[in-house]
C-alpha cells in the first residue's frame, strides 16, 4: 500500500501516517521525492483505508496488487536515476561500466584502465572472485583482486565494480568497491540479498538464467526492503535451446521492466553472447531499445586473458563502439555522460 501526501504536506503529517502505520502492524517507510512523499506500508495487515485517507496532508491512498511494492513502477512516479562518480543509470541517463572479466595482475588491469580512460570510462569492472562452473578454473585472486582494482581505479580517477559471492565478504567489498554485483546464479540467495539490501552502496543485480521478470523484481525487493534504494537491474541473457551463443539476450526485457519498474536496467551483452563479434551490435541495439546502461568485457590483450577472452573487446573496438552508442542514445532522448 501507498500513502501519496499532498505536496504541501508537513513533516508533522507525515509522522502522523507513519506512525498510524505502525501502529497497525505495517512497517512504513517514507520516500521524498521531488513532487511529493510517499509513505510506503510494507506489510499484509488488513487497514481501512479511510482512516489513512482522512489525515491531514494525504492525497491519496493506493493498494497495490504486485508482490513487490517498493520496485513498483505505482511507487513513485518517476524513474529512479542512480549515480556513481559522475556516471548516471536511469532516466534520461545511459551509465557505461567497462573492463575485464577477471583481475589477473596490477599490470593487467592498469593497462586495461588507461585504455578505458581515454574512452571516458569512468567505472571500472572486475570480478576477484569468480563463480566458475568447473572447480578447476580459475577463481579469482580474492582480497588480492580488490586491492588492486582499487588501487588502479584510484589512480585513474574511477570507481569499481565487483561480483561478491557471500554474506561473509561485504565488510571486504564495501571496503574496496563502490557497486556491489550480484551474479546471476546469486540472483534468490535471499540472505545475500538481506545483506546487501543494509549496505550503502549501489548494487547490480543480474536476471537469474532461467528467472521470470517478476522473480527478478521480487529479488530486488529484497533489497529495497532492507533499506537500500539503489538498485540497478542487469539483463544479462537466459538460457534456452539455442547453443550458439552463450545465453540469449533478452532485450525485451527492457521495456518490459520499464513498465513495471522505476528501477534503472543495464544490458551485459558480454556475458549475453559470450562472442566478441556479437557484443558490439548487441550493445548498440541494447541502446537503441532504451537501456540505462552497459556493462562490457574490455581487455588490453583478450588473447592472452586467463578467462572469458572470447568475449572482451580489446580498447579500440570500445573506443569505436562507445563512439557509434554516443550517436544513439540521442535519437531516443538518452544521454551518455
Amino acid at each position: 500500500m501507498l500513502v501519496l501526501m499532498c505536496s504541501n504536506a508537513t513533516e508533522q503529517d507525515i509522522e502522523r501516517v507513519a506512525n498510524l502505520l505502525e501502529s497497525k502492524g505495517f512497517r512504513p517507510l517514507v520516500s521524498h521525492g521531488e513532487a511529493r512523499t510517499v509513505v510506503h506500508a510494507i506489510g499484509i495487515v488488513e487497514i481501512d483505508q479511510r482512516d489513512l485517507e482522512l489525515l491531514p496532508g494525504v492525497d491519496e491512498v493506493v493498494k497495490l496488487t504486485t508482490n513487490y511494492k517498493l520496485a513498483a513502477r505505482a511507487s513513485q512516479g518517476v524513474d529512479t536515476v542512480i549515480e556513481v562518480n559522475g556516471v548516471k543509470f536511469g532516466g534520461k541517463y545511459t551509465g557505461l561500466i567497462a573492463g575485464p572479466c577477471t583481475i589477473e595482475s596490477y599490470d593487467q588491469v592498469d593497462k586495461t584502465a588507461q585504455e578505458l580512460k581515454d574512452s571516458n570510462v569512468k567505472i571500472i569492472r572486475g570480478g576477484a572472485f569468480k563463480p566458475r562452473t568447473s572447480p578447476y578454473a580459475f577463481q579469482g585472486l580474492g582480497e588480492e583482486g580488490l586491492k588492486i582494482i582499487r588501487s588502479v581505479a584510484d589512480n585513474h580517477g574511477m570507481a569499481v565494480a565487483s561480483e561478491i559471492m557471500e554474506v561473509s565478504q561485504l565488510e571486504m567489498f564495501e571496503k574496496y568497491v563502490d557497486i556491489l554485483q550480484i551474479g546471476a546464479r546469486n540472483m534468490q540467495n535471499f540472505n545475500l540479498l538481506r545483506e546487501v539490501g543494509r549496505a550503502h552502496k549501489p548494487v547490480i543485480l543480474k536476471r537469474g538464467l532461467s528467472s521470470t521478470y517478476e522473480e527478478w523484481l521480487m529479488s530486488a525487493e529484497y533489497i529495497m526492503a532492507g533499506g537500500n534504494n539503489q538498485v540497478i537491474l542487469c539483463e544479462r541473457g537466459i538460457r534456452t535451446f539455442e547453443k550458439f551463443t552463450r545465453n540469449t539476450l533478452d532485450l525485451t526485457a527492457i521495456p518490459v521492466i520499464k513498465k513495471l519498474s522505476h528501477l534503472p536496467i543495464i544490458v551485459d551483452p558480454s556475458h549475453a553472447t559470450g562472442l566478441r563479434d556479437k557484443v558490439e551490435p548487441m550493445s548498440r541495439a541494447a541502446v537503441a531499445a532504451g537501456c540505462d546502461g552497459l556493462i562490457i568485457e574490455v581487455h588490453y590483450d583478450p588473447d592472452s586473458a586467463i578467462c572469458d577472452g572470447a568475449q572482451s573487446l580489446y580498447p579500440l573496438q570500445y573506443q569505436e563502439l562507445y563512439k557509434q552508442i554516443k550517436q544513439i542514445a540521442p535519437i531516443i532522448g538518452k544521454e551518455i555522460l
